[in-house]
This record gives C-alpha cells, sequence and structure tokens, in this order.
C-alpha cells in the first residue's frame, strides 16, 4: 500500500551567537534570545492547523527550547535525535564569522566544502550523511504522518541539498533563516521538496487515505495510489 509522509525541517530559533556574528557550533549552553523565544511559540501559531504525530530535535538546548512551546501545545514529547546534532566545527566553536571569513580555508568552506574538514571536527560531507540518514529513519518509523525536526542550519541545508539532488559544494546557496520551514514529502519513499525557508503561513498538509481520493486528486496534481499526499492552497504572508 502506498503511504505518505512529510517531514517538516526547522531551524532552531535566534540566540545570542547568531545575533553578534559568532559559530555556536555545539558549545554548551547556548539558549535562545528574547527574539529566539518569541520565534518559538510563533511556531505554534504558524503550524496549529499541521496534523503532528511527533517531534524530533536536535539534542543541543537552543533546538530543543524551539521546540519545546510546540510539543507542549500539542502534548507531545520532543524526541532528541543526535544525527540532527548541529556541525562539529571542531577549533572554530565559539570563532567570530568575520574573522573566520579572513582565514584561507574559508574559502573552501565556502566554494568547495564537499574537500573540507573542520580542524579537529567533521567534514560537511559527514554531516550530510548522517543528518539524511536521520530523515530517512523518520520517514520510515512514521508513515502516513507528519513530523517536525528541529535542527540547525547547515545540517538542513546540506540534507536539502542531497533531495535536490544538487552537489554538497552547491549547499551554500540554500537559504535558511532561524525558525525557518523547509518542507519534504516522501510519496512511496520518492521525495520531492515542497518548501524551503518559509516564515509565512504553510499550507495545510494533509494524508489522504481514501482510494477513490487517491485516485481522483481534486486539483490534478497529486499522485494517485492508496494514499496520496495533497497541499491545499494558501496565500503566504
Amino acid at each position: 500500500m502506498a503511504d505518505t509522509t512529510f517531514i517538516l525541517l526547522i531551524r532552531h530559533g535566534e540566540n545570542e551567537y547568531v545575533a553578534n556574528h559568532k559559530l555556536a557550533g555545539r558549545t554548551p549552553g547556548v539558549h535562545l534570545n528574547d527574539r529566539g523565544r518569541a520565534q518559538a511559540e510563533a511556531l505554534v501559531k504558524l503550524l496549529e492547523e499541521q496534523p503532528l504525530a511527533a517531534i524530533y530535535s536536535s539534542p543541543l538546548a537552543r533546538c530543543v527550547e524551539t521546540a519545546r512551546p510546540l510539543a507542549a501545545a500539542r502534548n507531545l514529547p520532543v524526541i532528541e535525535e543526535p544525527a540532527f546534532l548541529e556541525v562539529d566545527y571542531g577549533d572554530w566553536h565559539g570563532a567570530d564569522l568575520r574573522e573566520l571569513a579572513k582565514l584561507p580555508e574559508w574559502r573552501k568552506v565556502q566554494h568547495t566544502p564537499s574537500t573540507f574538514r573542520f580542524p579537529n571536527g567533521e567534514s560537511l560531507r559527514e554531516v550530510q550523511n548522517r543528518a539524511v540518514a536521520g530523515v530517512e529513519m523518520v520517514r520510515q518509523r512514521h508513515p502516513n504522518e507528519v513530523v517536525a525536526v528541529f535542527a540547525h542550519g547547515d545540517v538542513i541545508r546540506t540534507t536539502l541539498a542531497h533531495y535536490l539532488g544538487a552537489p554538497l559544494d552547491l549547499f551554500q546557496r540554500i537559504v535558511v533563516q532561524t525558525a525557518s520551514i523547509s518542507v519534504l514529502a516522501f510519496h512511496d519513499g520518492a521525495p520531492s521538496i515542497l518548501a524551503m525557508n518559509w516564515t509565512a503561513t504553510l499550507p495545510k498538509l494533509e494524508i489522504k487515505t481514501d482510494p477513490a481520493a487517491a485516485a481522483h486528486p481534486t486539483d490534478g496534481s497529486a499522485p494517485s495510489g492508496d494514499a496520496t499526499a495533497v497541499i491545499a492552497t494558501a496565500e503566504r504572508r
């Protein structure tokens, strides 16, 4: 039987490292600032019509704090998943991005990231591999459900590059702002990207399980099968 899964990739809210152009990475004790907490609360309203079945998060505080208001509103636990952990930036943790941009290695990060390993840290290829494995795990665990995953900018961008079929060296072209939502859909395991860097109202996501309705989608855009994903039209604001 066909199945459909929607995965919402949500970047954590703003924190003082973001506001001050510093690379937080896995630095402990990085919490949301006032704007980040407001963004987390706004996500509750933004996603109020979405039929969420589960909420996953990177174990780092700023992601869990972004997920908690939504989880409380839905009476769902926040499932901490290491696959969505922030990049291990190694010696670059806590550095000012404006200073890092002066380093010769910065050019590699921007133009040939697939060849670069952060000093005493991860490579971006390793980051992409574990994040995509995490998405596939969630997809297989939640057929015919909508799931939220709270993660980090580079984690989300490298994941989107994979499902776009774009080379990792081009992932820097993808913009993922704080508290933005990107939407992956899987129909019988086949991926499609429905939204990236969305910060306005999302169309309501629906799982169609009526075979007759699935065979005759009203908008002519959804694939036929026992379970069909249909996105209702909605005006962005």
